[in-house]
């Protein structure tokens, strides 16, 4: 089954696949605390039961996504020491710190509120249970910084000096952190996880609309997240804008690939639309484009000259196919997702944000597509940067580790079993609960029994015959 392929590549592929299921879970949940924590604010300040129902609804939802997302990162460290040991060799006096202070700081601060937030509500105070879910919320996106950070200085390395054994070995902490592509990726990315989550919500409160329009949880949810969606779905295109300029600057080749501009134009690139780029031939058959729309993209003018492949050693080029339409995919969804929101403006605009079917409709259909548009959008990133692991400096063949096919085909084979069964049994879980409308008097996470089982401190006196006890006569 895998013959075809060396160990790199099935590397490689292990690594994309355990990357990306990972990456879907972080994505809902980043932007499912911070909407919870909101639900929580709102009942708190209006004393509507409907926030609190709709807290209690999404909580049981998160607490499942949270976990698989925590199961999912722990198994990609592992890859880090058996797949690429070459690179963490390396690059580890770097990127170590960085997923040490993630942990420290993100992971503890989750961990210590986690369990006040799923099972207090009741046993503590509501100002406590609020600063809780404030807390875990605040920890996805400090978790989300350091993780950024460290992928950011892998595509746009500064602040290092390189020791007598080849190490990367950190000189400017402050210039390592804020890399210069990090605040452009941190925001794109977090922005994302917002729209991820509105699109999910909005999506289940379509749905629920469209079996009872009266149902006064799924209206209340259907629009908070339309109105994020209208809200962020611009701001997520400028923003993706000046993340492509901040990438034409310091990343050159990955956005030719992005534009497939196998040539160079020095008077005015075009925009092409849709195309077969053929990597072997260097060109892009069958293209429909733009005349110069790509230099007034990237440069803001109609005639600014662009560098192409052309310019670049073909043994530096990323895999110009799929960066060019995974490129695409991110950029159609995006526009999709501002085509929404403009629609469900008009339809609040018109009083008929609860009974325009056709709006719940493509908010359904639009359910996923968050998720397709952060792994498009990691596709493009990850495979734009190839072929380096640490950009420009350590090629991704020089990071793996020695190792045969044969033993990381059967990891993989692995991986893909394992997790299609665990994480397929999770999403399916997490699937039916969102099958079941919001009504009053949601439980939230089952806590057990009324009283805590005492874990620690336990006496055995109540075991000990009072009879026998020593001093005491029978």
């Amino acid at each position: 089954m895998f013959d075809p392929f060396d160990a790199l590549l099935l590397a490689r592929f292990q690594f994309a696949f355990t990357v990306s299921f990972h990456f879907i879970f972080p994505s809902f949940s980043i932007g499912l605390a911070s909407y919870l924590a909101v639900l929580e604010g709102l009942w708190l300040w209006t004393g509507r039961e409907v926030y609190l129902n709709l807290f209690k609804y999404w909580l049981k939802i998160f607490a499942l996504a949270f976990a698989m997302g925590v199961v999912s990162g722990i198994v990609m460290s592992y890859q880090f020491g058996t797949n690429w040991s070459v690179f963490s060799d390396k690059a580890g006096p770097v990127i170590g710190p960085l997923m040490a202070y993630e942990v420290m700081t993100a992971f503890f601060l989750e961990a210590g509120f986690l369990g006040i937030m799923l099972f207090g509500m009741g046993r503590v105070g509501r100002k406590l249970h609020f600063a809780a879910t404030l807390a875990v919320a605040i920890g996805t996106f400090i978790s989300a910084f350091w993780i950024l950070s460290a992928n950011s200085w892998m595509q746009t390395p500064v602040g290092y000096g390189i020791n007598e054994a080849g190490q990367f070995v950190p000189q400017d902490w402050w210039a390592i952190v804020f890399n210069p592509s990090f605040p452009y990726r941190l925001v794109h990315t977090v922005l994302a996880a917002y729209l991820t989550t509105a699109l999910v919500v909005g999506a289940v409160g379509a749905w629920h609309l469209l079996r009872e329009r009266t149902n006064k949880g799924a209206r209340v949810m259907f629009s908070m997240a339309m109105g994020m969606v209208a809200l962020v779905a611009p701001l997520q295109i400028l923003v993706g804008d000046m993340h492509g300029l901040n990438t034409l600057e310091h990343q050159p080749a990955k956005v030719m690939a992005m534009e497939g501009h196998f040539e160079s134009h020095p008077d005015g690139a075009p925009l092409i639309l849709f195309g077969i780029p053929d990597q072997e031939a260097g060109t892009v058959r069958n293209a429909i484009q733009i005349p110069k729309a790509s230099s007034l993209i990237l440069k803001h003018d109609l005639n600014a000259p662009l560098n192409g492949l052309d310019t670049v050693d073909r043994a530096n080029w990323p895999y110009v196919p799929v960066v060019f339409w995974s490129f695409r995919i991110m950029v159609g969804l995006g526009f999709a997702m501002l085509a929404l929101g403009l629609l469900s403006l008009l339809a609040r605009w018109r009083g008929k944000l609860y009974e325009w079917r056709p709006l719940h409709g493509m908010a359904l259909a639009m359910g996923p597509a968050g998720f397709v548009a952060v792994i498009a959008g990691w596709v493009t990133t990850e495979v734009g940067r190839q072929p380096f692991t640490v950009y420009g400096l350590l090629k991704t063949a020089a990071s793996a580790s020695p190792l045969e096919a044969p033993a990381v085909a059967a990891s993989l084979l692995t991986f893909i079993i394992v997790y299609f069964i665990v994480f397929g049994a999770g999403t399916g879980y997490i699937l039916k609960l969102m099958g079941k409308p919001p009504h009053p008097g949601e439980t939230g996470p089952e806590a057990g029994p009324d009283h805590p089982i005492r874990t620690a401190g336990i006496t055995p006196a109540p075991a000990v015959d009072p009879a026998r006890t020593l001093g005491v006569e029978a």
